[in-house]
């Protein structure tokens, strides 16, 4: 970045090949060493949709999911597919930490802003998922799923009508792993083919988003996340910010897992899609984040 011009070349060579914590370390070295913020650097030198990546790369994770929900809530409308992305993908620990970054950053409490930006039933799945309160342990329990997926079915398609608390409750409070049995209980006694079309048949519009969400990461959460990815770049155009956001949120992860779910959902690999609907140094850093093309 020293003198007339920059060496893009070298900032994606160092930058796509760190941890989120080897770029913590390099700001404050870069401080000590040259008296200046190494952020607002690389913000004047680079520009456009590598500006943004590079933005959200040198956040600590915490940091950067406070900051893209922010983002979603800020200003007319709310982007709800970001809201649904962090609040029903991450763990205890991080919503805690998310939601003490965003007071900080905000003076503002991540449920007020939850609550004063979304509506009905969205807005207490969305409560219920900010205390952080799911069942984090290992142990599975086949009599409890057997008894929750009754509750669904008795709570959806044997009623007139749906009574969403059932499902709020049961989708925020157990583990990933207790859902995925309980899914699969249900899908064994329901009318509809997964659990997936039991949602779409029972829920609309952004409620039913959030809940199959949670769906996908409990049967296959590398596999939610090739999603996102793959429909980042499906059709017409590139949602830059989405792409960008979750290979900077999962690049040091489980993108190994996710560039294998992506290729056995999509029959393409995740490289080779980025590859086609990017360009320049975009693509370069892309690529350099996920590991590739691979060679599959």
């Amino acid at each position: 970045m020293k003198g007339f011009g920059t060496d893009e070349k070298a900032i994606i060579a160092i930058l796509g090949n760190r941890t989120t914590e080897e770029r913590q370390k390099l700001k404050t070295i870069y401080k000590t060493m040259h008296g200046k913020d190494l952020v607002k650097e690389l913000k004047s030198e680079l520009g456009g949709k590598v500006r943004y990546l590079v933005k959200l790369l040198m956040m600590e994770s915490h940091e950067r999911d406070a900051f893209c929900l922010f983002k979603s809530m800020k200003g007319i409308g709310t982007d709800d597919a970001v809201l649904v992305e962090i609040m029903c993908s991450r763990s205890n620990s991080d919503i805690a930490k998310i939601s003490e970054v965003y007071k900080t950053f905000h003076n503002k409490t991540l449920e007020k802003a939850i609550e004063s930006d979304t509506s009905s039933r969205f807005r207490k799945l969305l409560i219920s998922l900010s205390t952080g309160s799911r069942d984090e342990s290992l142990k599975l329990d086949p009599s409890k799923a057997a008894q929750d997926a009754v509750t669904l079915k008795r709570a959806g398609e044997d009623k007139w009508g749906t009574d969403e608390a059932q499902f709020n409750s049961i989708f925020a409070l157990r583990s990933f792993a207790q859902l995925k049995i309980t899914f699969e209980e249900y899908e064994r006694h329901s009318k509809y083919k997964s659990m997936e079309d039991a949602i779409k048949g029972e829920f609309s519009g952004d409620i039913q988003q959030g809940l199959r969400a949670i769906v996908e990461m409990a049967k296959n959460p590398p596999g939610y996340f090739a999603h996102r990815l793959h429909k980042s770049m499906d059709g017409m155009g590139t949602d830059e910010q989405t792409l960008s956001r979750v290979v900077a949120a999962r690049c040091d992860v489980d993108m190994v897992e996710i560039k294998k779910a992506f290729h056995q959902m999509y029959g393409k690999p995740l490289g080779k899609m980025i590859k086609g609907d990017t360009s320049g140094d975009y693509e370069k850093l892309l690529l350099a984040l996920i590991g590739g093309v691979e060679t599959f």
